[in-house]
């Protein structure tokens, strides 16, 4: 029965993210994790490079290197502090920490303020994202936060392509602190076919629903599953 929830969030999640160019971890972790906290970090993480790569090749004509290389150097050391945040946390603190980072993710996305994506700030939402990519991987939102007026097959675009980067990065230091081993990729294979159909429709209907209503849908979802991990950390 696990498994079959775990594969509805992941459909879901990977619906959300073809469409506005980010939201699988988001929408899918704190679900997952009251699941089983295995889910949480590496094959949400192993998910996110499958479907990083499809949806960049899909739009890889909007694809542009200017600045993703600055938000790359940043999420190196965030990427280290991250899984130094692996190896000091666990499943309880974890639980907490996970469901903050979706209300401060919610939280920023409101933010009603255009902030201009210069190469200091893609620098620091590339530590930002490693660091939060790494331990609880959602990773999205502080680069999502930078690009949220550029057009949306740009958004899709290169949110996709320095996803792919990020997650290799997150996968190898989730290996090294032990979050990343045949179990978890067990855990992850019944949940690749419904991130193909999750895909899959996205790019059927994607042009036929309002950004702004999959936006609202999602934060809404975020919202209650942020309190949710959080609840679960207070009652464990």
């Amino acid at each position: 029965m696990d498994t079959f929830f775990a594969v509805m969030i992941i459909f879901v999640g990977s619906f959300v993210q073809s469409s506005i160019g980010f939201g699988l971890a988001i929408v899918s972790a704190p679900f997952l994790f009251l699941l089983s906290p295995d889910y949480v970090p590496a094959p949400i993480t192993l998910i996110a490079l499958l479907l990083s790569l499809a949806n960049a090749y899909r739009y890889r004509s909007n694809i542009s290197l200017k600045g993703l290389g600055a938000a790359i150097v940043g999420r190196i050391p965030g990427t280290v502090a991250g899984g130094a945040l692996l190896l000091w946390v666990d499943a309880r603190s974890l639980s907490l920490w996970l469901g903050l980072t979706v209300l401060i993710a919610v939280a920023v996305s409101l933010l009603p303020v255009r902030i201009a994506p210069t190469t200091p700030r893609m620098l620091l939402a590339g530590f930002l994202s490693g660091f939060m990519g790494t331990s609880t991987a959602i990773g999205g939102p502080p680069l999502a936060l930078l690009l949220q007026h550029e057009q949306a097959n740009h958004i899709r675009a290169n949110l996709s392509a320095f996803f792919i980067v990020s997650c290799v990065l997150s996968l190898v230091v989730q290996a090294y602190t032990g979050y990343m081993s045949w179990h978890h990729l067990s855990l992850t294979l019944p949940l690749i076919p419904a991130m193909c159909l999750g895909y899959w429709l996205a790019t059927r209907y994607v042009e036929r629903i309002a950004n702004r209503h999959i936006r609202i849908a999602s934060l809404c979802i975020c919202s209650l599953s942020g309190m949710g991990a959080i609840a679960l950390y207070w009652m464990n």
